[in-house]
C-alpha cells in the first residue's frame, strides 16, 4: 500500500492519510479522525461496500487521466483499500495538492478567457446602449429589442464573472483585497442594489437595524456579492407577498449576517444542497443561482468566515460569519 512520502500527481509529503475500517458486514468506522476532514463531510455514509462506494456517496467522481484519484468541486484525494487478515478492509484517503506551476498556468489561462469573453460582451453592450440612449429616434419594437439585449448582456457579464471567480477559487487563487471597515454600509448597499428585483417579485426587502457591530477586515466587494447572492437565492423561490429581512449581530468573536425569507421554507433536501454547485445545476438544469451561492461560500471562506442555512416552519435563513478585525495596537510612551 503506497501513500506516505509521495509527490506523484501533487501528493503532499506533509499530508497524513485518513483511515476507516470497513467490516465484512458493511459497517464503516473512522480510525484516526482525518477521514472526515479529507472528505469535507460531517459524518461517514452508511451502506458502503468499498472505497469507491464511499467516495461516490459523498459526491466525489474519478478524476480523468489520474488513476486512483477522485475529486469534488476543487477537492482532490487519492484513495485505496487493503484487505485485512480477518476479512475486514482498511480504507485510506490522502489529499492531493495542485502543482504550483500548473496552477499558475491555469489561472493565467482563465484570465485570458475572461478578458476575451467579457471584452466582446462589453463591446456589444456599449453599442446597444449607445443606440438606445443616443439621439437616433427608435421605433418602439426596436427600443424593446435593445432593452432586451442590454438585460441579457448584463446577465451574461454577471454570470461569466461568477464563473471565472469560482474557477479561480477552486485553484486557491481568488483575488481578495481585505481592508478594515464597518459592515453596516456594505449591507445597506447590497439591499439597495436588490431593491428593484424584490419589487418586481412583489417581495418586501428590509434591512433591520443592527446592534453596534465591531469592524471587520474584509474585501467589501466579496462580502456584498455574498449577501446579494443570498438575497437573490431567496428571490428565486419567494412567492408574492413574502418578506426578506437582512440583519447582522455580534457572535462570539465574529459578526453574523443573516438573510431570512419569511414564507414557505425550503425542503430538507433543498436546504442540504443549497451550496452545492454541480449537484444543483444537474438537478435544476440551471447554473446561475447554484454557481452564485457556491461562489458566495468560497468568498466568505477565503475571508476566514463560514456560511450555513437553517429552516423552520416560518421560513429559511441563509447566514454567514466573518471574523472581527483585531484591535489596532496602541502606542505607549515611556
Amino acid at each position: 500500500m503506497r501513500y506516505e512520502g509521495e509527490r506523484e500527481e501533487g501528493v503532499s509529503v506533509e499530508a497524513s492519510p485518513g483511515f476507516a475500517l470497513l467490516s465484512r458486514r458493511g459497517l464503516l468506522r473512522e480510525v484516526d479522525g482525518r477521514m472526515l476532514a479529507h472528505l469535507g463531510v460531517e459524518r461517514l455514509p452508511e451502506d458502503v461496500h468499498s472505497v469507491e462506494d464511499l467516495l461516490a456517496a459523498v459526491g466525489f467522481h474519478p478524476r480523468p487521466g489520474a488513476e486512483g484519484q477522485w475529486e469534488r468541486e476543487g477537492r482532490r484525494v487519492r484513495a485505496g483499500e487493503t484487505e485485512l487478515e480477518d476479512g475486514d478492509r482498511l480504507l485510506w484517503l490522502l489529499p492531493v495538492e495542485r502543482d504550483e506551476e500548473q496552477t499558475r498556468r491555469q489561472v493565467h489561462y482563465l484570465s485570458l478567457a475572461s478578458h476575451d469573453l467579457r471584452g466582446s460582451l462589453a463591446n456589444v453592450r456599449s453599442y446597444a446602449a449607445l443606440l438606445l440612449h443616443g439621439r437616433i429616434p427608435l421605433e418602439p419594437k426596436v427600443k424593446r429589442g435593445l432593452e432586451t439585449i442590454l438585460r441579457n448582456i448584463d446577465r451574461a457579464l454577471s454570470f461569466s464573472q461568477d464563473f471565472f471567480d469560482s474557477s479561480r477559487a477552486d485553484l486557491g487563487m481568488l483575488a481578495c483585497e481585505e481592508e478594515r471597515q464597518a459592515l453596516e454600509p456594505l449591507l445597506a448597499e447590497a439591499v439597495e442594489h436588490q431593491r428593484e428585483a424584490s419589487s418586481a417579485a412583489s417581495v418586501a426587502l428590509l434591512l433591520e437595524p443592527s446592534l453596534a457591530l465591531p469592524e471587520v477586515n474584509v474585501d467589501a466587494g466579496r462580502v456584498q456579492h455574498a449577501v446579494e447572492a443570498f438575497i437573490r437565492h431567496h428571490l428565486t423561490r419567494a412567492r408574492p407577498g413574502e418578506q426578506l429581512r437582512v440583519w447582522a449581530v455580534p457572535d462570539d468573536g465574529q459578526v453574523r449576517v443573516e438573510v431570512r425569507r419569511d414564507g414557505v421554507p425550503l425542503t430538507k433536501e433543498e436546504a442540504a444542497l443549497a451550496f452545492s454547485r454541480e449537484e444543483r445545476a444537474f438537478r435544476e438544469k440551471k447554473l446561475e443561482d447554484a454557481l452564485r451561492l457556491f461562489l458566495a461560500r468560497q468568498e466568505v471562506e477565503t475571508l476566514g468566515g463560514s456560511v450555513g442555512i437553517r429552516t423552520d416552519e416560518g421560513g429559511t435563513t441563509l447566514f454567514l460569519t466573518l471574523p472581527v478585525a483585531l484591535p489596532t495596537p496602541t502606542s505607549f510612551q515611556a
